[in-house]
């Protein structure tokens, strides 16, 4: 049996195909789905989605945040924003890191630091 997923952000449709399995991080945890999963809608954690394709090939998209809609074998993730993992540049992603840091160990009062934590916990992903 097969799933149907949907990754929809408000730029554009990040994926629309058929897959075996995902792992996807929600505000209670992870969980996999698999072919005739129980419905349920979720919130969906920044962080990162794993894609079992049929080929059996895994691939990963990063997401920031959004829902999640599980039902009949279809997935629908409506996120604030997605990256697949193949469109990530590493050394980009590292100096985000870095930026991400630094701005932690400067921030100065509550908003500032809640802003640097945030941006690390982005850049971490």
């Amino acid at each position: 049996m097969k799933l149907n997923l949907y990754v929809l952000t408000p730029k554009r449709i990040i994926w629309n195909c058929e897959v075996k399995e995902i792992i996807l991080s929600t505000n209670s945890g992870q969980i996999g789905v698999l072919p005739n999963h129980a419905p349920i809608n979720t919130a969906v954690d920044m962080g990162p989605l794993r894609i079992r394709l049929l080929d059996d090939q895994w691939l990963t998209a990063v997401l920031w945040s959004g829902f999640a809609r599980i039902v009949n074998n279809k997935i629908i993730i409506l996120g604030n924003d997605a990256e697949l993992g193949s469109d990530i540049d590493p050394e980009e992603a590292q100096q985000a890191l870095e930026i991400a840091e630094a701005n932690l160990s400067r921030a100065e009062g509550r908003k500032e630091l809640v802003e640097a934590k945030l941006a690390l916990r982005r850049a971490s992903i």
